[in-house]
């Protein structure tokens, strides 16, 4: 991510077909609009991405990184040579909004990684945002300034001070104009909250509040006051521990509801209506487990990594390690919709335990209208589901095919027997290669997808 720039962003658009439904019913093409980041072979640590996010109007898009950064990028407006396309995103403001640092007490060091990025609704002309690492909590304000004043009485223009004994005569200061400076600032720092490594924040329908979530509390913060815990599963000898939670997100419209997903695979909705402490849930989502299908892997894969509300409120949707799941919120005991992510993967679960991949954690995200689904997969796949037709792809996001009017086809896995000539074998996928984070824009059909320290941005072309 340092020194984020847009390379072959000139020209190259790649087409993808895709059924209908997403886009509002239309048949429409993904094509491919700009990629950020260095092409180097060898990517630092500090510069892999860790979060994305639109924000609510979708003018703005934030990332993270494990270097502790947060870069943002502003939608530009549409070029006049090129109509078809609807605007760039460019490097609006990066600052450092964590730095590493060492718990003395425990003999731990704190990662300056960002875990999360939250935006706030747009309430002036400033921006608002929430950054996380695994303890400390910032609130951001990233403002524009292109005046500044001139004409003090007390001090020159070099800002030296004069003596007040010559200062014969008062003058009124002026505003001049200056080039567009952006500023981010931190107005809040909410630190001391958590135990554990932070995995969720959330801002709350109200405005006003936010959740914050690690493996075994969440907090209810109010921007202007302090936090209080809402959920508390620590239990009283840590042997009889069964679970942690692994995120948490509030309603998009009821302020008093949130729920929280566990690494058991369960979901469950909280009133904060009910009681002070929310450790009796008013709603408990699980599915039955088949037994025949029990194996040592089960409760791993049925960990669940992200949850998140549709626009609407009426639905939710969890990623767990080989699917995405619907469930409505009037049904507990099973989800409405189930879509296979990789099932390909299903007899490759121990060499992915033996590397760690199997604790990956893929998120998950709606499109504007709640009729289409997006998750990540390995080697720089990511995968699309239409709700209404069905219909799914699996798409890549590589330098390679961004070719200038190259058309970049549907990617398929050869599971066994003959393999296809488009199809890549189960056995070449690159799990290095993965893809964890990505962001669907609030209303119009432009992703963006995160690729170690590349970041993707998508559109789609309407026939």
């Amino acid at each position: 991510m340092r020194g984020m720039c847009s390379s072959g962003d000139a020209g190259e658009k790649v087409l993808v077909r895709f059924g209908p439904g997403v886009a509002g019913g239309n048949d429409f093409q993904w094509c491919f609009s700009q990629v950020k980041g260095a092409i180097d072979e060898d990517v630092a640590e500090a510069d892999i991405i860790s979060t994305v996010e639109f924000n609510y109007s979708g003018e703005l898009l934030a990332t993270g990184d494990k270097g502790g950064r947060v870069v943002i990028f502003q939608h530009e407006q549409e070029s006049k040579n090129r109509p078809h396309l609807r605007g760039e995103y460019n490097v609006y403001s990066t600052f450092q909004s964590h730095e590493p640092e060492f718990d003395y007490l425990k003999s731990l060091e704190i990662e300056e990684k960002i875990n999360k990025i939250r935006w706030l609704p747009q309430q002036n002309a400033a921006h608002f945002l929430l950054s996380t690492n695994d303890k400390t909590i910032k609130l951001w304000k990233i403002s524009e300034r292109d005046k500044r004043a001139e004409g003090y009485n007390l001090k020159d223009e070099d800002g030296r001070l004069r003596d007040p004994f010559r200062i014969t005569s008062l003058r009124v200061p002026v505003l001049m104009p200056m080039d567009l400076m952006v500023e981010a600032s931190p107005r809040r720092i909410f630190a001391n909250a958590h135990t554990y490594h932070i995995n969720s924040i959330s801002v709350n329908s109200d405005h006003e509040t936010y959740l914050s979530a690690d493996d075994l509390r969440i907090n209810l913060w109010h921007m202007e006051i302090t936090d209080r815990n809402i959920v508390d599963i620590k239990p009283a000898n840590m042997e009889e521990l069964t679970e942690v939670i692994t995120a948490a997100e509030c309603h998009p419209h009821q302020c008093n509801v949130f729920v929280y997903s566990s690494s058991k695979g369960t979901i469950r909705l909280c009133d904060m209506r009910a009681a002070a402490l929310c450790d009796r849930h008013s709603k408990f989502f699980e599915e039955p487990e088949d037994p025949s299908s029990r194996s040592f892997f089960s409760e791993i894969i049925s960990s669940i990594s992200d949850v998140k509300f549709s626009h609407s409120g009426r639905y939710m949707m969890t990623r767990d390690y080989l699917s995405v799941k619907v469930w409505d919120l009037n049904m507990e005991n099973r989800p409405v919709e189930t879509y296979q992510v990789h099932e390909y993967l299903r007899s490759k679960l121990c060499s992915l335990y033996e590397n760690d991949c199997i604790f990956d954690k893929f998120e998950c995200c709606w499109n504007g209208s709640d009729s289409a689904i997006m998750t990540g997969s390995y080697n720089n796949f990511f995968r699309m589901f239409d709700r209404n037709t069905r219909r799914d792809i699996t798409l890549e996001a590589s330098r390679e095919s961004s070719k200038p009017r190259a058309t970049l086809k549907p990617r398929k896995v050869s599971t066994g027997g003959k393999r296809k000539k488009d199809e890549i074998s189960v056995d070449s996928l690159d799990f290095n290669k993965k893809i964890l984070h990505t962001a669907w824009h609030p209303k119009d059909n432009v992703i963006a997808v995160a690729a170690t320290n590349n970041l993707y941005i998508f559109q789609d072309k309407i026939n």
